[in-house]
């Protein structure tokens, strides 16, 4: 038999393999995309900036601790589970705890939070229900496993049937003319939907939760090395979604409105490279693990792809931006079009950041993924200080741009272990 030609047909399969699973991620998010800009721009409307700043100010308000339920947990479990297969069950069994025990840190801290500060009772109420949903983030557990098998599948199909009880829900509340606290509530069901299908797949799959087990030396295994990664997603979730809690406080209600109906349109395309880096993690892991070359290959790849993903979507909303923000959301959010635009190219940047992540977590190289964090939100909040008080949401979107790209393509350079790869990174943002 012809090695090479064998070589290259595993190599073409394992090919396929992975692409059939990205195909079918990106298209739950495309789907996603659709319905959430639709049903999304009809909350909008029937809530009006004001009161649509509100409520997306309760959701970045709990996104700000939402990193501590999932305990930066996501690529150390699927990057295990590959390695040891076999040690599956206590794998599994461990991570499910620790974000059970994760969701009530969360929510003792949500507590905490609006018992000392200024908020409204509404706002305490939309927050804590909102807040509720983190509960059942400990059965996204099972996401870890498909993610390791390759079976994307199962996700998309439990992730499109929360999304349509989703959005049912809330075209019944726009059609009986209910409150704001009822779309609080529906973030609770569409994570108990959520959970219901993952579990239900797992179960076809011939899998069972009962035989998952707790270990307290698999669990400090997973803390060792995730720890760098809950602080960073503390740091991340905060430099991601502080500017809506700081134009509330600094600005008002319908700044929020403003900066959000932007923020949803550009944060449908954010959640493709994470899709796709999800997807390819596991072919980047066993690259680097059978050590034949590939591995600098396809991180390359990633990152080129990053970048023509992100022109390819940033290009045409630079010049559509107006007609599509009237369209969605109509003449009362207008102003959110320039805001748009400049979240749309800070996306090449978020990309290429998502990127960079997996490829630190494959080396082991976590605390540095964390200082970058911590950079990119020192300059984000102390900026927001600075030119939110005079240039409003514009100034807020641009802060966020710049805390990016220092983050993403400058700070590697002060570590000799990742020179490599931060020239990877300018070689695909200057070639591509």
């Amino acid at each position: 038999m012809d090695i090479s030609k064998l070589k290259s047909a595993i190599t073409q399969e394992g090919f396929l393999r992975y692409f059939r699973n990205t195909s079918w991620l990106v298209g739950e998010k495309i789907l996603r995309i659709f319905a959430g800009i639709v049903v999304g721009a009809m909350v909008a409307r029937y809530l009006g900036p004001s009161k649509y700043g509100l409520f997306n100010y309760a959701i970045s308000f709990v996104g700000v601790f939402i990193s501590l339920a999932t305990l930066g947990l996501d690529s150390i479990v699927v990057r295990e589970l590959i390695k040891l297969e076999k040690r599956k069950e206590e794998i599994l069994g461990s991570a499910f705890v620790m974000r059970f025990l994760g969701s009530f840190v969360v929510l003792t801290l949500l507590y905490l939070s609006v018992l000392l500060t200024d908020n409204t009772e509404l706002e305490s109420t939309l927050i804590l229900i909102i807040g509720a949903s983190t509960i059942f983030h400990c059965f996204n557990t099972i996401d870890f496993y498909f993610q390791s098998k390759v079976l994307s599948k199962y996700i998309v199909f439990s992730s499109i049937a929360a999304m349509l009880v989703s959005s049912i829900m809330k075209l019944f509340l726009i059609y009986f003319e209910a409150s704001l606290v009822y779309f609080a509530i529906v973030v609770i069901f569409e994570s108990i939907t959520l959970s219901l299908f993952l579990f239900y797949f797992y179960r076809k799959q011939g899998n069972r939760m009962k035989s998952w087990k707790f270990s307290w030396d698999v669990s400090k295994y997973l803390l060792k090395d995730s720890w760098p990664l809950i602080l960073s997603g503390v740091v991340v979730s905060m430099y991601l979604k502080i500017d809506q809690v700081m134009i509330k406080h600094m600005v008002d209600d319908y700044a929020v409105g403003i900066y959000a109906a932007a923020a949803r349109l550009s944060e449908t395309w954010y959640f493709i490279p994470i899709v796709i880096t999800n997807s390819l993690f596991p072919a980047i892991v066993n690259a680097k693990k059978r050590n034949d070359g590939s591995y600098q290959l396809r991180v390359q790849r990633l990152f080129d792809f990053m970048v023509i993903i992100s022109l390819a979507i940033a290009i045409p909303v630079t010049f559509l931006s107006q007609f599509l923000i009237e369209v969605l959301y109509g003449e009362d959010f207008l102003a959110a079009a320039t805001i748009l635009i400049i979240q749309m190219w800070t996306g090449i940047f978020v990309a290429l950041g998502v990127a960079s992540s997996a490829w630190l977590i494959s080396e082991n190289l976590q605390k540095i993924y964390l200082l970058g964090s911590i950079l990119g939100a020192c300059i984000n909040i102390a900026l927001n200080y600075i030119f939110i008080p005079t240039y409003g949401v514009i100034g807020a979107a641009f802060t966020t741009m710049f805390s990016q790209v220092v983050s993403i393509l400058f700070l590697e350079l002060l570590f000799k272990k990742t020179r490599g790869v931060l020239m990877m990174k300018w070689k695909s943002v200057f070639v591509v």
